[in-house]
């Protein structure tokens, strides 16, 4: 079996662990401090579904959205529900992007995370 798994790098991990949690109800399941303040790893969990975050790194190539300008990549999150998840990460404190709306067989709407990361919530309405 193979397996990808996103590794995000954000300017302030401890900050992003706990909007995560608030706005996804992301589960830390592990975490590993370097011993000067930032993350060097923690494994958070969606659902079914993990993913790696850390703060920046810049002798390993480790850059935050923030520090660079832009996003690289983008998160998908399948839900359920796209407006209750979405209206939770936007109260937590992300940026509105594109509003949920009816895209033929699925509901997706676009946001912005506090450190840079770009979401797609979605489901499908089949």
């Amino acid at each position: 079996m193979t397996t990808l798994v996103p590794y995000l790098t954000v300017h302030d991990a401890a900050a992003a662990i706990a909007f995560y949690g608030t706005a996804f109800g992301a589960q830390e399941t592990g975490e590993r401090d370097e011993g000067d303040g930032r993350i060097g790893f923690v494994e958070l969990r969606i659902g079914a579904t993990a993913f790696y975050l850390s703060d920046e790194f810049h002798d390993y190539g480790a850059y935050a959205p923030a520090t660079l300008g832009h996003s690289t990549a983008a998160m998908v999150l399948g839900v359920d529900d796209v407006d209750a998840v979405y209206a939770a990460a936007v109260a937590a404190g992300a940026t509105a992007d594109r509003e949920p709306s009816d895209q033929g067989d699925e509901k997706r709407g676009w946001l912005v995370d506090p450190f840079g990361h770009r979401w797609a919530i979605h489901s499908s309405t089949r």
